[in-house]
Protein backbone atom coordinates (compact mmCIF):
# COMPACT_ATOMS: atom_id res chain seq x y z
CA UNK A 1 0.00 0.00 0.00
CA UNK A 2 1.30 3.28 -0.78
CA UNK A 3 1.14 6.40 1.33
CA UNK A 4 1.87 9.97 1.60
CA UNK A 5 5.88 10.33 2.86
CA UNK A 6 6.83 13.44 5.15
CA UNK A 7 9.98 15.15 6.06
CA UNK A 8 10.46 16.68 9.38
CA UNK A 9 13.51 18.24 10.46
CA UNK A 10 14.93 17.85 13.72
CA UNK A 11 18.29 20.19 14.95
CA UNK A 12 20.85 19.43 17.69
CA UNK A 13 19.40 22.72 19.35
CA UNK A 14 16.52 20.95 19.94
CA UNK A 15 18.01 17.73 21.61
CA UNK A 16 16.61 15.58 23.29
CA UNK A 17 13.07 16.57 22.04
CA UNK A 18 10.02 15.16 19.92
CA UNK A 19 10.77 15.02 16.54
CA UNK A 20 7.47 13.96 14.69
CA UNK A 21 4.42 14.64 17.49
CA UNK A 22 1.82 11.66 16.45
CA UNK A 23 2.51 7.93 15.24
CA UNK A 24 4.64 7.85 12.27
CA UNK A 25 6.10 5.01 10.30
CA UNK A 26 9.98 6.17 10.10
CA UNK A 27 11.13 4.98 6.18
CA UNK A 28 14.51 6.79 5.88
CA UNK A 29 16.74 9.50 7.82
CA UNK A 30 20.03 11.59 6.84
CA UNK A 31 21.51 13.30 9.29
CA UNK A 32 24.74 15.64 8.98
CA UNK A 33 27.19 14.82 11.67
CA UNK A 34 29.88 16.35 12.85
CA UNK A 35 34.01 15.80 13.42
CA UNK A 36 33.11 13.56 16.06
CA UNK A 37 32.14 10.24 15.86
CA UNK A 38 28.30 10.64 17.76
CA UNK A 39 24.25 8.60 17.43
CA UNK A 40 21.08 9.43 16.70
CA UNK A 41 18.90 7.73 19.18
CA UNK A 42 14.99 7.43 18.40
CA UNK A 43 12.70 6.11 20.97
CA UNK A 44 8.55 5.29 21.10
CA UNK A 45 7.98 8.43 23.10
CA UNK A 46 10.45 10.15 25.73
CA UNK A 47 10.05 7.49 28.15
CA UNK A 48 9.52 4.19 25.41
CA UNK A 49 11.36 1.71 23.97
CA UNK A 50 14.45 2.86 22.18
CA UNK A 51 13.97 1.67 18.49
CA UNK A 52 16.30 2.78 16.30
CA UNK A 53 20.05 3.39 17.13
CA UNK A 54 22.77 4.95 14.29
CA UNK A 55 25.78 5.25 15.10
CA UNK A 56 27.53 7.84 13.37
CA UNK A 57 30.95 8.21 11.65
CA UNK A 58 33.45 11.40 13.00
CA UNK A 59 33.82 13.64 9.80
CA UNK A 60 31.59 16.41 8.27
CA UNK A 61 29.40 15.56 6.36
CA UNK A 62 25.28 13.92 5.01
CA UNK A 63 24.40 10.20 5.22
CA UNK A 64 21.50 8.43 4.50
CA UNK A 65 20.42 5.75 6.70
CA UNK A 66 17.19 3.86 4.14
CA UNK A 67 14.99 1.44 6.77
CA UNK A 68 14.13 -1.95 4.52
CA UNK A 69 10.99 -3.01 4.40
CA UNK A 70 8.04 -0.64 5.90
CA UNK A 71 10.29 1.18 7.98
CA UNK A 72 10.24 1.39 12.32
CA UNK A 73 6.76 1.90 13.53
CA UNK A 74 6.24 4.40 16.62
CA UNK A 75 3.42 3.93 18.12
CA UNK A 76 3.31 7.35 20.11
CA UNK A 77 5.79 9.47 18.67
CA UNK A 78 9.20 9.74 17.62
CA UNK A 79 11.60 10.97 20.32
CA UNK A 80 15.10 12.11 19.27
CA UNK A 81 18.55 12.60 20.80
CA UNK A 82 21.31 13.53 18.76
CA UNK A 83 24.89 13.42 20.09
CA UNK A 84 27.64 14.71 17.73
CA UNK A 85 25.20 15.14 15.38
CA UNK A 86 24.27 18.41 13.62
CA UNK A 87 20.89 17.76 12.25
CA UNK A 88 18.45 14.78 11.25
CA UNK A 89 15.86 15.04 8.88
CA UNK A 90 13.57 12.37 9.26
CA UNK A 91 11.37 10.39 6.10
CA UNK A 92 8.29 9.05 7.80
CA UNK A 93 4.42 8.15 6.79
Amino acid sequence: MASDVKATNFVAASSPGTAVNHRARVRSINYVSSATAGSIVLKNGSTGDTLLTVVTPAGIGGHDVVIPDQGVLFADEVYCTLTNVTSVTIFHS
